[in-house]
């Protein structure tokens, strides 16, 4: 099986929203098309610095990767966020992912970007054997706060 990552297309968007309908089961998001339908447009339009990948086997969309830029001032460089990755139930631990990240230190090393950076579930166990094979865990600890209410 051959792995081709490319940018995504417009006439991407049945079958990248299949993948990431699963995206969002996976991570027991609700069913909301509306931001399946958002997402596709900040992906498929670049907007917010989006970079939307696919990865295909035999020209069938098997995995996705959603990339934005931001800025490091600790550092005084650029970065790339890794928002989202997929891949299809039927074909992990063929590739798809490291397909995916590969693509991405590619795009991130052509662009000068000090850093490819993402989070993950702690208990993600079959994602964190990748990510352990092609990066490094941070000691980092995460939070999100809520916007203050009027």
């Amino acid at each position: 099986m051959t792995v081709q990552v490319r940018r995504v297309l417009e006439t991407d968007e049945a079958a990248w929203s299949r993948l990431y309908a699963g995206y969002r089961a996976f991570y027991k998001l609700d069913d909301d098309p509306e931001a399946v339908r958002t997402t596709w447009e900040w992906v498929s339009t670049a907007q917010h610095g989006f970079i939307g990948l696919v990865a295909t086997v035999d020209d069938e969309l098997v995995g996705l990767a959603h990339l934005r830029r931001f800025a490091r001032p600790s550092t005084a460089s650029m970065g790339l966020y890794l928002d989202d990755l997929f891949t299809a139930p039927a074909t992990r631990g063929a590739g798809v992912a490291t397909a995916l990240l590969n693509r991405a230190s590619e795009i991130a090393a052509a662009e000068g970007a000090s850093v490819v950076r993402w989070i993950t579930a702690a208990d993600n166990a079959a994602a964190r054997r990748v990510y352990d094979r092609v990066a490094a865990a941070t000691p980092w600890v995460t939070y999100d706060m809520k916007p203050a209410t009027s």
